[in-house]
């Protein structure tokens, strides 16, 4: 029998380390029998997950019998993981061990070098940070998970559950995964990618000379702008507002104004019934056809499938 352990460190997310255990718990072949033996491998006999605390039965060397090992994130990243923990997990990669991060815990596979040269995925909130920790990790913010085939990483929280729906299919079949999705109460494939749920552009944030331009494109945006509007709001050379926004923000100028529109259009989306046309006129796109091509590339879904996803949400 194929056996996942789930490796519970101190200050793990809970959800995290209770997701591998529901999906594949559930798992059962056509014939009756489950498709997988469960062992949560603790680096202490007693570990914290947030407000819980969990008894761990197994210890790390019970990691090296394991089929699949799935590492969930923890609370705070900054918080160096345990020299036994990263060998336990260099020896397993080496002696050929399926490993699996969600969230958060991409940055302990990272720590221990797993991911050098691979493209990986976390939580979009971390990404940035994974990026320039882990410079030999090619990081995608867009996506539900990375299969590299040996390695794999999902993004925050739902997605680890997507994840482990992907490895289901690819060690069972389709028919095996399907029925754990419908016990699971969750699709088998979802449409896009993380992209559909970072918040673009926020109106908070804090830069050292763009926040009043930076309020006037909240206000403005559904207006017809371009670069000498706003470097006429700036009150700056478009030259130097280029340079301004690079600097300080990572974008260009036109860059950050249709993040601020497709953000507005994601809320009218959410909180109205209007129809594309009309969002795209009130949020400044020169035409719905506009809006569809660039809602599509920032959010990685179409305008229609992004409301149904998070109307009834809102």
């Amino acid at each position: 029998m194929h056996v996942v352990a789930v490796l519970a460190l101190q200050d793990a997310i809970a959800f995290d380390l209770a997701t591998p255990l529901e999906v594949f718990g559930r798992v059962r072949l056509p014939d009756g029998r489950p498709g997988y033996r469960l062992v949560v491998c603790g680096s202490a006999p007693l570990v914290e997950a947030g407000p819980v605390r969990l008894a761990t039965e197994h210890g790390l060397d019970e990691l090296a019998r394991a089929d699949t090992i799935v590492v969930p994130g923890r609370h705070h990243v900054d918080t160096p993981t345990p020299d036994d923990v990263l060998a336990a997990l260099r020896a397993a990669a080496a002696a050929g061990t399926r490993i699996v991060s969600i969230c958060v815990g991409a940055f302990t596979l990272a720590e221990a070098g797993l991911l050098d040269g691979l493209t990986a995925t976390t939580h979009w909130a971390a990404a940035d940070a994974l990026a320039r920790r882990h410079p030999r990790v090619q990081v995608d913010p867009q996506v539900l998970y990375v299969d590299s085939g040996q390695i794999l990483t999902s993004a925050g929280a739902s997605a680890g559950l997507d994840l482990c729906l992907h490895m289901i299919r690819r060690d069972y079949g389709t028919a095996v995964a399907a029925d754990a999705s419908r016990l699971a109460v969750a699709p088998l494939h979802r449409h896009g990618g993380q992209a559909q749920f970072i918040v673009r552009n926020p109106p908070a944030l804090a830069t050292t000379t763009l926040e009043p331009v930076l309020a006037w494109i909240e206000e403005h945006a559904h207006q017809d702008l371009g670069l000498a509007d706003l470097a006429a709001a700036a009150r700056m050379s478009v030259r130097s507002l280029h340079r301004r926004f690079h600097a300080e923000t990572g974008q260009s100028p036109i860059e950050w104004l249709t993040g601020v529109r497709i953000r507005h259009a994601q809320e009218l989306l959410e909180m109205t019934d209007h129809g594309v046309e009309t969002i795209a006129r009130r949020t400044g796109f020169a035409s719905a056809t506009t809006f569809r091509t660039q809602f599509r590339r920032l959010a990685g879904v179409s305008p229609r499938t992004y409301r149904a996803t998070f109307r009834a949400r809102a």
